[in-house]
């Protein structure tokens, strides 16, 4: 590990780890669930409101940042910690995803990603070394090498291009991002669902030797089913003594499975995303507050539930302030949702602690089966 962080684990139940990631800026607890701040914010909450949800991490965005309002910029201001006011430990993705997703008239070669912004139209390059120099002025705790992710399904053939592109690419990352102490860099393992390839991909990482390992090209529409098949045997290919990352996951029951096949981070847009959307996430479920059934609901909208969503408020005013409009109603089902995420990471650390994790996913999966509470 660079200077400065290191990992370790401190308990194990099957492929399930749970453990500690130390790094200057804080300690980050493993399995950990990563709050998405794309454009150095979580939408709709305080920094220390995040924080308040226990968690001890956040996700910013290199592509984001980079056009708006550009990590020069963000760097003369004192770095993305400062500017964002969230003084414990960031990791930044590389912008690869981003490009492919969003970006228009982009044109992929050995070099990079030539690409023209989805704002305002203007254009850009982004290499390995380039992203490695975003990161560096952003500041972040945790960077991740620059990657290409090919969109599933796609053939094999293509599948291994892409792949082994982002082995060189890997490479380049690592050139580039030099010795930085209290600075860690994390590989991203591709292949899309085919075993060798990804056999291949984390050989080639594991020999550039990087401080963390992610796993890559997943949750981009291949299915629960799949994704599992690869997580069966995907995290055992990679280093040991290394924090493993699952990016862009996910759902409840995903993270359950991710962490029971010895996954340690995750991160996903769903909690934020569905809470300016009226949704909220119980143990129960999913469940849309937009719905006439909460309207003369008294109770709150998970009894178990010490945020403040659910503590000061019915579900009977949720489903008012979200049928209005009101800002309030984003506000407090994004804190509920990232307040249930981080209470499912902190179970299931410490059902990995205890040796009880399959009794922990058994009553997790039975829960869900009950659906909502009964109408009021």
């Amino acid at each position: 590990m660079a200077t400065g962080i290191s990992f370790s684990v401190a308990a194990t139940d099957g492929a399930a780890r749970s453990g500690t990631i130390k790094t200057p800026r804080g300690e980050i607890r493993t399995p950990a669930f990563m709050p998405v701040g794309t454009a150095a914010t979580v939408k709709a909450m305080l920094p220390e409101s995040v924080r308040a949800t226990g968690a001890d991490i956040l996700l910013g965005n290199t592509y984001h940042l980079m056009l708006r309002p550009t990590a020069e910029r963000i760097a003369a201001l004192g770095g993305l910690h400062r500017f964002m006011n969230w003084h414990r430990p960031i990791l930044t993705d590389s912008g690869g995803f981003q490009v492919m997703s969003l970006a228009s008239l982009r044109k992929l070669t050995e070099e990079g990603v030539r690409f023209s912004s989805h704002i305002d139209g203007s254009k850009h390059m982004l290499t390995p070394e380039r992203s490695m120099e975003i990161q560096k002025l952003l500041g972040s705790d945790i960077v991740m090498a620059f990657d290409e992710c090919p969109a599933l399904p796609a053939t094999d053939e293509a599948v291994a291009q892409s792949m082994r592109l982002s082995m060189r690419w890997a490479q380049r990352s690592r050139d580039a991002f030099g010795d930085r102490p209290g600075h860690a860099l994390f590989g991203i393992m591709q292949g899309g669902v085919n075993r060798d390839l990804r056999e291949e991909s984390a050989k080639a990482l594991a020999s550039i030797d990087f401080d963390g390992y992610a796993v890559g090209g997943l949750a981009v529409g291949e299915g629960q089913e799949a994704m599992f098949s690869v997580l069966d045997y995907a995290p055992g290919f990679l280093p040991a003594d290394k924090p493993r990352y699952l990016m862009g996951v996910g759902k409840p029951d995903d993270i359950v499975g991710a962490v029971e096949r010895g996954i340690d981070m995750m991160d996903c847009v769903l909690p934020s995303r569905s809470g300016r959307t009226g949704q909220g996430w119980t143990p129960r479920g999913q469940i849309n507050l937009r719905n006439a059934r909460h309207r003369d609901d008294p109770r709150p909208l998970d009894e178990s539930c010490t945020c403040p969503a659910c503590a000061n408020y019915s579900r009977a005013y949720l489903h008012h302030v979200v049928k209005a409009d009101e800002i309030i109603g984003s506000m407090l089902l994004t804190w509920h949702n990232l307040h249930y995420y981080q209470s499912l990471m902190q179970g299931l650390r410490d059902a990995i602690a205890a040796q009880a994790l399959a009794d922990f996913v058994f009553r997790f999966h039975a829960m869900r089966l009950q659906g909502d509470i009964e109408p009021h």
